[in-house]
């Protein structure tokens, strides 16, 4: 992680701002980076980027879902080795200790999870889950990886980069000797239980995270530029409820006019900081 140099009586604003009420924290990309997980719009991600599979495209095209398990295989293999870092920690303790009452994750990794975070709702589901399109039938991740990896021994051996969301770049050659697993309980088409771009995300999880957000006196967004409304969402409700919303971000994001206060920086530096700032004693 570079050094960056974040403006102290900017944090000490977002401490002001947080103390003695309760808030709820929207999460993006930018908190996981920090655990080895790439996101799409930093600078190293945009020179190797790639359009991210499309829903419709995925449904409809058969080379579409095999180009993505073929990759997906080792992307998973590394991205559920990741782990949670100091920022998924602070949230955790946030949360124990009673100002944070959930967070709202745009993030598909289940970090949170993993760190302790116990009331978190996954805005884009999670990898760590398989949907049959046809019988809508679960299997963990992990199941269907075995399942891949025997159908394809020595997949991992090949030389790869990480990218967003558990993929990874795998030369077409390659994939073109890939062979994909079924549903085991219909032999219907499977697909990672998460929100895909073009997909709509469900309209009860969003009426959970308003309600959660209802419940709150502040929103704090962390790691998210906001580019997509999914996210942006959650701030234009801040505004409407009359709440000031507090953005912890390595660089701009679509919601700087609304904030009531910006701090640029790494959320794995800060949030750690805002912990024990707002710890009760």
């Amino acid at each position: 992680m570079e050094a960056h140099a974040t403006d102290p009586r900017a944090l000490d604003e977002l401490i002001d701002i947080l103390s003695d009420r309760p808030f709820v924290a929207l999460t993006g990309a930018g908190c996981s980076t920090e655990s080895g997980i790439p996101d799409y719009r930093s600078e190293g991600t945009i020179r190797r980027s790639r359009n991210p599979v499309r829903f419709q495209e995925y449904v409809r095209d058969e080379g579409a879902r095999k180009r993505y398990w073929a990759r997906s295989v080792i992307g998973w293999a590394r991205m559920s080795a990741a782990r949670p870092n100091p920022a998924h920690h602070a949230l955790a303790t946030l949360e124990r200790l009673g100002p944070l009452r959930g967070v709202i994750t745009q993030n598909v990794d289940r970090l949170h999870h993993a760190a302790g975070s116990r009331r978190v709702i996954e805005l884009h589901g999670a990898l760590a889950e398989v949907r049959c399109l046809a019988c809508a039938a679960l299997e963990p991740r992990a199941e269907l990886q075995a399942r891949l990896l025997a159908r394809n021994p020595g997949w991992l051996r090949h030389a790869a980069e990480l990218a967003p969301d558990g993929d990874a770049t795998v030369s077409d050659a390659a994939v073109a000797h890939f062979e994909v697993v079924d549903c085991r309980a219909c032999a219907g088409p499977l697909k990672p239980n998460v929100v895909f771009f073009g997909e709509s995300v469900p309209r009860a999880r969003v009426d959970a995270a308003y309600a959660m957000l209802a419940e709150a006196r502040a929103l704090l967004v962390v790691g998210s530029s906001l580019a997509v409304f999914s996210g942006y969402r959650f701030v234009k409700r801040a505004q409407d409820l009359g709440i000031p919303t507090a953005i912890l971000n390595l660089g701009p994001t679509r919601g700087d006019p609304l904030a009531a206060v910006r701090v640029d920086g790494y959320a794995g530096a800060l949030l750690p900081a805002l912990a024990r700032a707002l710890a009760p004693g």
